[in-house]
């Protein structure tokens, strides 16, 4: 069953009026809102936060997306899987809190994700970085300008697991590695010029990239598996281990790097 960006048609409920861009943008900036009032609330504990935070975002997105977009499919990280998704052309693919630890020890590399895979592409999507001063927002409808890379590279890595294969090719790049948290947090960082690659290889679900990538690609940056091929969402396997996101005039070196390591290796 193939899928087509909304434009506005309506549905049901208020939100049924907003484009799909428009309802991801909406959802993820207002999920990162009351993450950070379930945080400054002072309710939990610092090992309770994550899950509350976890299970309340979750709560407000899925039943939002399914009050505006009920044809729709629907996969989250906080949700028991639905295979019935598996037969649509659209399915709404979340991460209500991107970097669980790091929204509970108070730090800014967390994100929101709410993406859209449309016959298995990554159409849309909105990462929101509520720990940023004053929040961040990046949307797929509305890139903006990408800094400059510097002279000397700067790759983004996990803080707590960095991949070898990111060491591997950092070393052979003289690439300064950039230590972050969560995966939406690392992606972005390349957008807003903190970091000029990010290399994954460690494990990560569909939810963990797909806004995240909907969002890079839109702002004209190359995103793909590590072997060079497609990162493709809805599948029945969610386990979606590997991902290269920089820019394009970087993407062949880092592969052609990639491709040298694993034959090595092998």
């Amino acid at each position: 069953m193939t899928g087509q960006a909304m434009t506005g048609q309506a549905m049901t409920g208020p939100g049924a009026t907003m484009t799909d861009a428009e309802l991801a943008a909406h959802l993820a900036d207002v999920a990162g809102r009351i993450l950070v009032n379930v945080r400054e609330s002072g309710l939990f504990s610092p090992a309770a936060l994550g899950k509350a935070g976890d299970q309340t975002a979750n709560q407000f997105l899925c039943r939002a997306l399914r009050e505006t977009r009920p044809e729709d499919g629907l996969l989250s990280e906080e949700e028991k899987d639905d295979e019935a998704r598996l037969t649509k052309g659209r399915v709404w693919i979340v991460d209500p809190v991107d970097g669980t630890r790091e929204y509970g020890e108070a730090r800014a590399d967390w994100a929101v994700h709410v993406g859209l895979a449309i016959d298995g592409q990554p159409a849309i999507g909105a990462v929101a970085l509520p720990g940023l001063d004053g929040g961040t927002l990046l949307r797929s409808d509305q890139p903006v300008a990408i800094p400059p890379a510097p002279e000397k590279l700067r790759m983004v890595v996990s803080r707590t697991r960095p991949a070898k294969e990111a060491i591997a090719v950092a070393e052979r790049l003289d690439a300064e590695l950039v230590p972050m948290g969560s995966a939406g947090a690392k992606a972005m960082a390349v957008i807003l010029g903190q970091a000029d690659i990010y290399l994954h290889s460690g494990g990560q679900y569909e939810w963990d990239s797909l806004a995240p990538v909907a969002v890079a690609q839109a702002h004209g940056l190359h995103c793909s598996r590590i072997d060079g091929s497609p990162l493709i969402y809805n599948q029945r396997d969610v386990y979606l281990p590997d991902l290269l996101i920089c820019r394009k005039d970087h993407a062949e070196q880092v592969l052609q790097l990639i491709a040298e390591l694993t034959e090595k290796d092998g």
